[in-house]
This record gives structure tokens, sequence and C-alpha cells, in this order.
């Protein structure tokens, strides 16, 4: 019988009795939330060119993290034994580099007046992603999944590919987005981009609230 093999997306140990070990495999596991529970949903959900962009971004970024990893070929530390990882690669760590590819482009965004809401301090807005960014990198090292080199490395590249990728976005694909919502593929899905709405929340609620008076007048 060959040997079993565990789904590494949310295969995540931690030292039994370990509370700190306990909260951190569960930030370790950050990345995958964002992607499944947040890009996923936005898709379905919103729609939006900035958001679309912004995933294809990260994918393009692991992407670029695997080809380096399988030229490198760094191995991970002697933990991995424990891990049952020692069959993939360490450098540069995936975790760091897509949490701080994230945190990086998020943080543009608000600095650039991009947003889902309008807040008076952006540096409260960018707290969080930054504070899980440096949990994520804590987390690999703390677990035995990488080096503090190799975190530092997946750091290094997220943020280098996160700002290169706004710009390219932001400064050069963004005078496209008119013609791909104008696009039979941006009218049949309801792709949009409102990133030049200040606030979309306030927006979409004061456009609602007109429309539900519209109706409620033709009933009246």
């Amino acid at each position: 019988m060959a040997p079993l093999k565990a789904v590494t997306l949310t295969h995540v140990r931690y030292q039994k009795g370990d509370q700190m070990g306990h909260f951190l495999a569960w930030v370790s596991l950050v990345p995958v939330f964002i992607s499944l529970g947040g890009f996923v949903s936005h898709f379905i959900f919103r729609r939006e060119l900035q958001g679309m962009f912004f995933a294809l971004g990260l994918i393009i970024s692991q992407f670029v993290n695997e080809l380096i990893k399988k030229s490198v070929q760094q191995a991970r530390p002697e933990t991995c034994a424990l891990l049952e990882m020692c069959d993939s690669h360490g450098w540069p760590s995936s975790h760091s580099q897509y949490m701080f590819f994230f945190a990086v482009y998020y943080t543009l965004l608000t600095c650039r007046g991009i947003g889902f809401w309008q807040t008076r301090n952006d540096l409260v807005v960018n707290f969080l992603h930054w504070s899980l960014a440096l949990l994520t990198m804590y987390s690999r090292v703390y677990l035995g999944y990488h080096t503090v080199a190799q975190v530092f490395a997946g750091a290094t590249l997220g943020t280098l590919l996160g700002a290169v990728w706004f710009w390219v976005v932001n400064y050069k694909l963004f005078c496209y987005f008119p013609a791909i919502e104008e696009s039979s593929f941006g009218r049949r899905f309801y792709i949009k981009d409102t990133s030049h709405i200040p606030n979309v929340l306030k927006f979409e609620y004061e456009n609602a609230r007109a429309a539900r008076e519209k109706m409620a007048s033709k009933c009246n």
C-alpha cells in the first residue's frame, strides 16, 4: 500500500497542550480563509474588478513562489520530519509571501482612496492585516515549518510583488476597466468597477433607499 499524504492546504500541526501553538496554527490558516472565504465570496456577491485583479495578483505571486522553490530547493528546518513536510521546499515561505503581498496591496489601495468604505484613519484600517501578516510570519517559524531566513525571504518577495502588481493594475491596466465593464463578459456577469466612488457602502445605501422610496411612491 502506498504511503498516505495529507492535504497541506489545511494541514497545520502544533504540540499538544501548547496554547500559543494552537492559536498560531489558526493564524497560519489566514491565507486560506482570505482566498476561499474572502475572494470567492467577493466574486460571487461583489464582482469588482479591483478585487478580481487583487486576487489574480496573489495567484501570480504564489506561482512565482513555487517556481523559486523548485529552482532553489532549500530544505525546511529539521522539524519538518515531525510535521511530515520534508518532501516540500522551504525558501521562500509562501505563507509570508501571500500575507505581505496582501498587506502591501491593501495598504496602497487605502492610500489611493480606493476601498469599500471611507475612513478618517487609514492606520486603523491597515492595522489588522499588517498584524496578521506579522503573526503569520512568526507562526511559520514557531510551528517549525520555516527558518527565520525563509519567512523573511517570503515577506520581502511578497512586499515587492505586491507593490509592483499594484502599479501594474492601477497605472497600466486601470484604463481598460471601462472596456471590461462594457464587454459581453462584463455585462453577462455584472462585472463592475467602483474604485471611482469614495464610499461604496454609502453610495449603495443611498441608492437602495432611493429605489425603495420610488417603489413606495408608485404603490401609493
